[in-house]
């Protein structure tokens, strides 16, 4: 029997799924974006270093995509199974990796902040203001690592809309601290007052906020990281999460070692890539600051732009995991292939603006001329790869979400360090090309990473694995 490649009914339960996970990782992007325009505002060093700390923080909470797989995978299989106080256990032994990682993570993080900031920037300048930022940013790891589990959780049990109204209320509160802790009180209304919102400023006047600059946008992140992981404990108590017992506590050696097993790849190939990507702004910072401070822009703006193919992706993932678990694997490849359509025409609709219209995204971000031409062009080379991106990430979720960790973590590992990382030194230093040659060396990652997702999950070896 012939079968469809196309159910419009999965595809409408894909697009359910999969929009609140869209906005609530567009928020946290634009939250970000957000960021960065504030702190661009405090010049060229300040967003270099930003740049770089944030980076460099997101080596450590990276492990985070880890825990989330292992949770998730779990508990849409268990989901599919009918097992759902199963779903519960998942969630309780992903807080427990989340605490056992985050706390030495956090106490070396800041002890280790200044070396590290020292191996991977030149600029003296730069330096201790990204130390500074990431001795406060590391307290908020243990936040961002348990929020992670908690999202594993509510996308698996398909509560993917508690999932964004977290996200989107912590980011909003991320932003309007970050406006009073890095401007202070007398800054703070000239800022909303720069965007007419002056009465957006009245909580900050009852006490004279100091202009805590980069170590303010810091300090706010945490706070609002914080806050997110109270959100998402709030929500445990709702009555339609309660047949998953998610408040009542349940240790189990086995599930616990079984999640460690699937998050440990991709937690790994995370935390492995991310310091392939923090080389690569140390090759980009040799060319230059400013040439970093452009590249903080292109990656913000990048990141915002393969946002809905995650989305797609961790919706694909909960489904082909669901579908595996009622033993119905035709449905799991009718999910891969409308998850494949809507990452395509999601961000290949993202990569068109990027191609024909640069020049009006640019400017939305920074104001500095210099930086608006020199990312045009990179921001050209992002829109054409938009198309591989959608369909290397959105099957990396789909493999991943069968319980196949390993191989595209293995996959994205190699294509980064033995492929990616030489084209970008090669294109930039040697053949002088400078930050444009940088970022056609990303082409060497994207590109051979979807062809390969592709030719593995056409195979169908995925839709055997058990859980």
């Amino acid at each position: 029997m012939k079968i469809s490649k196309f159910d419009k009914h999965i595809s409408k339960e894909i697009f359910i799924l999969a929009v609140p996970i869209i906005f609530s990782n567009l928020s946290r992007v634009f939250m970000g974006l957000a960021d960065m325009a504030m702190v661009s505002r405090l010049g060229a060093v300040a967003l270099a270093a930003t740049g770089m700390g944030s980076l460099l923080l997101w080596v450590i909470m990276s492990m985070g995509i880890g825990l989330r797989t292992g949770v998730q995978t779990v508990t849409a299989r268990r989901l599919g199974q009918k097992l759902f106080p199963e779903c519960g256990h998942a969630l309780h032994n992903g807080v427990i990796l989340a605490l056992s990682i985050g706390l030495p993570a956090t106490i070396l993080g800041i002890y280790y902040a200044e070396m590290i900031s020292t191996l991977f920037l030149f600029d003296p300048l730069v330096i201790p203001i990204c130390t500074e930022y990431m001795q406060y940013g590391f307290t908020g790891v243990i936040f961002v690592l348990t929020g992670f589990a908690f999202q594993g959780f509510y996308t698996g049990v398909e509560e993917t809309k508690i999932h964004m109204k977290v996200t989107i209320i912590s980011n909003i509160i991320n932003v309007y601290l970050n406006a009073g802790l890095i401007y202070g009180t007398e800054g703070v209304s000239q800022f909303f007052n720069n965007i007419n919102l002056p009465w957006l400023a009245v909580l900050w006047q009852w006490y004279d906020f100091p202009a805590w600059q980069v170590k303010g946008a810091a300090i706010a992140t945490v706070i609002a990281s914080g806050w997110m992981v109270l959100q998402y404990v709030f929500h445990i108590f709702q009555k339609k999460i309660n047949m998953y017992k998610p408040n009542k506590f349940q240790f189990s050696s086995s599930n616990l070692i079984q999640q460690i097993k699937l998050g440990f790849p991709v937690g790994a190939q995370e935390v492995i890539s991310m310091i392939g990507f923090a080389l690569f702004y140390k090759i980009i910072g040799t060319v230059g600051t400013l040439e970093l401070a452009t590249s903080e822009v292109i990656l913000n703006i990048a990141h915002a732009s393969f946002m809905p193919a995650v989305g797609v992706g961790m919706a694909a993932a909960t489904l082909v995991g669901k579908y595996l678990g009622e033993e119905k694997p035709f449905k799991a490849e009718l999910a891969v292939w409308s998850a494949l359509g809507w990452s395509l025409l999601i961000m290949g609709t993202m990569g068109l603006v990027f191609i024909f219209a640069p020049h009006w995204v640019i400017p939305v971000f920074s104001d500095d001329q210099q930086i608006i031409s020199m990312g045009i062009p990179c921001l050209v080379i992002i829109g054409f790869l938009q198309y591989f991106d959608a369909i290397g990430l959105t099957l990396f979720f789909v493999l991943t979400g069968a319980g196949n960790t390993r191989f595209p973590a293995a996959i994205n590992m190699a294509s980064c360090w033995l492929l990616f990382l030489p084209a970008s030194y090669i294109l930039a230093i040697h053949f002088d090309l400078g930050v444009i040659g940088a970022w056609y060396g990303f082409s060497a990652w994207i590109i051979p990473f979807a062809i390969i997702m592709a030719m593995k999950v056409s195979t169908g070896s995925w839709k055997s694995i058990k859980v």
